[in-house]
């Protein structure tokens, strides 16, 4: 299966972008070899609609399912349109995100999907700076990675949230 998984690099090693119309590349992954494609995202700079363009790129591009961290409205109707599931993630590579595709334990994305949390601007967790353990490292890290998830995500729903305003 070919699927689309948004990301914040050029491969398949890259971090996952927790965002669908305006993240910076979609990396196509076959799921039975793991041969990838990055491809740039055309629709990044749009000045408005950058989710439906999105949509319509990957689906262009042949993927049969979209990983990705949200998707807004608009663009997830077009995808509904010609049945692509939608998957969400966040927080980790494009090779965990197709991992977790693979395993089975990703939720199925709806309109306005977040992929942790509720729609709306959420306070991050604290994270400790630092810690005296290997193991509280770790534990330290772990919430670092989930605090930029969160901003990530807060400033992808800032930035949808402008380019509705903008279309209206």
């Amino acid at each position: 299966m070919r699927i689309a998984v948004t990301a914040d690099g050029a491969g398949i090693d890259a971090p996952a972008s927790p965002v669908f119309g305006r993240c910076e590349y979609y990396i196509f992954v076959d799921t039975d070899t793991l041969q990838w494609e990055a491809i740039e995202n055309p629709a990044r700079g749009a000045p408005g609609g950058a989710g439906p363009q999105a949509a319509q790129f990957v689906i262009e591009h042949g993927a049969q399912a979209v990983v990705t961290g949200q998707v807004g409205p608009n663009a997830i109707n077009v995808l509904k349109a010609t049945n692509m599931p939608v998957y969400l993630f966040s927080g980790g590579t494009v090779r965990e995100a197709v991992a977790a595709f693979q395993a089975g334990s990703l939720s199925r994305g709806q309109a306005g999907a977040r992929g942790r949390g509720k729609a709306g601007v959420a306070t991050p967790p604290a994270a400790p700076l630092s810690t005296a353990s290997t193991t509280g490292q770790e534990e330290t890290l772990a919430r670092l990675k989930e605090t930029v998830a969160t901003l990530r995500r807060q400033l992808a729903e800032v930035t949808e949230q402008l380019d509705r305003l903008q279309e209206e």
